[in-house]
Parts: structure tokens; sequence; C-alpha cells
């Protein structure tokens, strides 16, 4: 199975129209388009009766005490631990292609409502959820896509894996609020195949591609 994409180009730069925040001309940072990009993929393998994708970052900080913090930077000697950016079960097994901005096209504040989305699928929190719990404005069940959005000062350039799972099951056998590592979980034993794309983000000016 392979998956392609007109909006990530294996390897490279994710534009900012994907991302949740790009740099601000004041400031550090501001919010962005935040659309889905585009995927498609083919060859699929017989006997897929659905698919699952997961988009996540493998190089989040696992401590948070530099984190945006004036002054200071994350240096790319901290251990990382993964940030679930997309969280998507139950696509049709006829389904070849996800359009740009046809799941995200924008910041919800409080998070996209779930996990009914479209095509009759469904979509698991994203770790935004976590990181806005304790903010007023913005805390929710952030369900479906929300794109990059790396420490500003963090010293490493980020990966964002978006994985398509080929499934020998019609429905993702998880229920009522569920995230990454709870379809994870839910799907060893039923992937036929699995294919991956993966962009990289940076939100800091002195972190070069």
């Amino acid at each position: 199975m392979k998956l392609i994409s007109q909006d990530v180009v294996d390897g490279a730069r994710i534009d900012g129209e994907f991302a949740f925040c790009i740099p601000a001309d004041e400031g550090h940072v501001e919010l962005a388009p935040n659309r889905n990009p585009h995927l498609a993929w083919f060859d699929v393998p017989d006997g897929t009766r659905s698919f699952a994708l997961i988009c996540h970052d493998p190089d989040v900080p696992s401590s948070g005490e530099d984190v945006n913090q004036e002054g200071r930077s994350v240096p790319t000697s901290l251990p990382r631990v993964d940030f679930f950016h997309w969280v998507l079960v139950d696509i049709p097994a006829d389904t070849r292609e996800i359009v740009a901005g046809s799941f995200s096209n924008g910041v919800t504040p409080g998070g996209k409502p779930g996990p009914a989305a479209a095509l009759g699928t469904r979509q698991g929190v994203n770790n935004y959820t976590d990181w806005f719990a304790g903010d007023e404005s913005m805390r929710g069940d952030y369900h479906g896509y929300d794109g990059p959005c790396p420490p500003w000062n963090d010293e490493l350039l980020h990966r964002y894996i978006f994985t398509l799972y080929a499934l020998n099951v019609e429905r993702c056998p998880v229920e009522g609020r569920f995230g990454g590592p709870e379809v994870q979980k839910a799907i060893a034993g039923h992937v036929l195949a699995q294919a991956c794309v993966t962009g990289t983000y940076t939100l800091n000016p002195d972190v070069g591609d």
C-alpha cells in the first residue's frame, strides 16, 4: 500500500496552511489556517474492510520546563514523547482520498466536535485536549485534525508522521471517547498493511530543514 499527498512531501517542510500556528510578525506565533492536508492511497490489500489514520509527532519535549520560555531553549538532547494530531477510524473500504480542508479548516477554540465525522468516520481526541486543559479560553475536547505547533524555542526540527492502516474489520473496536494510544492498541492484529508519509515543521527561526 502506498500513501501520497499533494500537500505533505515526504521529508520536507509542511506549509503553514496545514499548521495550527505560524511564526508571527510581532511576538512568536499566531494561529494558522489549520487545514488538514490532502491524502490519497492505492495498492490496497485484498480483504480490507476499513482504514484508520493516525498523525503523530514523536518529537515533543518530555518536560515542559523550558517550553516557550523567554531566554531559554529546549535542547535536542531532551527525551521526546508522542503527541497525536489526528486520529481517524472507520474510513470506508472504498475510500481512496481525503480532500484538503475536509476535516479541519481553521482553529476551533475548545476543539471540534466528535467522535462522528465526515464520510461516516469517527475521530478521536488529539493531544491539544491535554495541552489546553488549563486554559479557560481554549480548553475542551479537540477531536479530529489540529496541525503542528511545536515550541517556538525548540532546537529540534519536529516530524509529523501520517500513517494509514488497512484493516480487516469494518469498525475499529474502540468505543466512546478515544485517542491515539487506544486506537493503536485496538487495531493490533487487524492490520493488513500500513503506509506513511512524513513532513517536518518548526517555529524556531534558528532551526533549518
